[in-house]
Protein backbone atom coordinates (compact mmCIF):
# COMPACT_ATOMS: atom_id res chain seq x y z
CA UNK A 1 0.00 0.00 0.00
CA UNK A 2 1.37 3.38 -0.98
CA UNK A 3 0.57 6.71 0.64
CA UNK A 4 -2.02 7.49 -2.05
CA UNK A 5 -3.74 4.16 -1.32
CA UNK A 6 -3.74 4.96 2.40
CA UNK A 7 -5.29 8.36 1.73
CA UNK A 8 -7.95 6.72 -0.45
CA UNK A 9 -8.75 4.19 2.31
CA UNK A 10 -9.01 6.93 4.95
CA UNK A 11 -11.28 8.97 2.67
CA UNK A 12 -13.58 5.97 2.15
CA UNK A 13 -13.72 5.05 5.86
CA UNK A 14 -14.34 8.62 7.04
CA UNK A 15 -16.59 9.82 4.23
CA UNK A 16 -14.30 12.80 3.69
CA UNK A 17 -12.72 13.97 0.45
CA UNK A 18 -9.32 12.66 -0.62
CA UNK A 19 -7.92 16.16 -0.07
CA UNK A 20 -9.13 16.22 3.56
CA UNK A 21 -7.94 12.65 4.13
CA UNK A 22 -4.52 13.63 2.76
CA UNK A 23 -4.34 16.47 5.27
CA UNK A 24 -5.26 14.04 8.09
CA UNK A 25 -2.66 11.46 7.04
CA UNK A 26 0.05 14.10 6.66
CA UNK A 27 -0.84 15.55 10.09
CA UNK A 28 -0.52 12.13 11.75
CA UNK A 29 2.84 11.43 10.12
CA UNK A 30 4.12 14.91 10.98
CA UNK A 31 2.99 14.57 14.61
CA UNK A 32 4.75 11.21 14.98
CA UNK A 33 7.91 12.64 13.40
CA UNK A 34 7.86 15.70 15.67
CA UNK A 35 7.47 13.53 18.78
CA UNK A 36 10.38 11.31 17.74
CA UNK A 37 12.59 14.33 17.01
CA UNK A 38 11.90 15.55 20.56
CA UNK A 39 12.91 12.13 21.90
CA UNK A 40 9.39 11.08 22.89
CA UNK A 41 7.89 7.63 22.41
CA UNK A 42 4.57 7.41 20.50
CA UNK A 43 2.33 4.63 21.81
CA UNK A 44 -0.76 3.75 19.79
CA UNK A 45 -2.62 1.27 21.99
CA UNK A 46 -3.57 -1.84 20.04
CA UNK A 47 -1.30 -0.88 17.13
CA UNK A 48 2.28 -0.41 18.30
CA UNK A 49 5.02 1.87 19.54
CA UNK A 50 7.25 4.27 17.60
CA UNK A 51 10.50 5.19 19.35
CA UNK A 52 14.05 6.36 18.73
CA UNK A 53 16.83 3.85 19.36
CA UNK A 54 20.52 4.61 19.77
CA UNK A 55 22.90 2.76 17.48
CA UNK A 56 26.46 2.38 18.71
CA UNK A 57 29.48 3.26 16.61
CA UNK A 58 30.94 0.26 14.80
CA UNK A 59 33.33 -0.82 12.10
CA UNK A 60 32.05 -2.31 8.86
CA UNK A 61 33.70 -3.78 5.82
CA UNK A 62 33.22 -1.88 2.57
CA UNK A 63 32.05 -4.57 0.10
CA UNK A 64 33.67 -2.81 -2.88
CA UNK A 65 37.12 -2.24 -1.46
CA UNK A 66 37.22 -4.78 1.35
CA UNK A 67 38.60 -2.09 3.69
CA UNK A 68 37.25 -1.56 7.19
CA UNK A 69 35.63 1.80 7.85
CA UNK A 70 34.10 3.48 10.88
CA UNK A 71 30.36 4.03 11.10
CA UNK A 72 29.51 6.71 13.67
CA UNK A 73 26.88 6.31 16.38
CA UNK A 74 23.43 7.54 15.40
CA UNK A 75 19.78 7.54 16.33
CA UNK A 76 17.28 5.51 14.32
CA UNK A 77 13.48 5.45 14.36
CA UNK A 78 11.99 2.07 15.25
CA UNK A 79 8.52 0.53 15.36
CA UNK A 80 7.41 -2.36 17.55
CA UNK A 81 4.06 -3.88 16.61
CA UNK A 82 1.50 -4.33 19.38
CA UNK A 83 -0.17 -7.61 20.29
CA UNK A 84 -3.48 -6.75 18.57
CA UNK A 85 -1.70 -5.90 15.31
CA UNK A 86 0.38 -9.09 15.44
CA UNK A 87 -2.72 -11.18 16.15
CA UNK A 88 -4.63 -9.55 13.26
CA UNK A 89 -1.81 -10.25 10.81
CA UNK A 90 -1.48 -13.87 11.94
CA UNK A 91 -5.16 -14.82 11.53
Amino acid sequence: MKKADLIQAVAEKTGKSKKDAGVFVDAVFESIKDALVEGDKVTLTGFGVFEVRERAAKQCKNPRTGKMQDVPACKAPAFKAGKNLKDSVNK
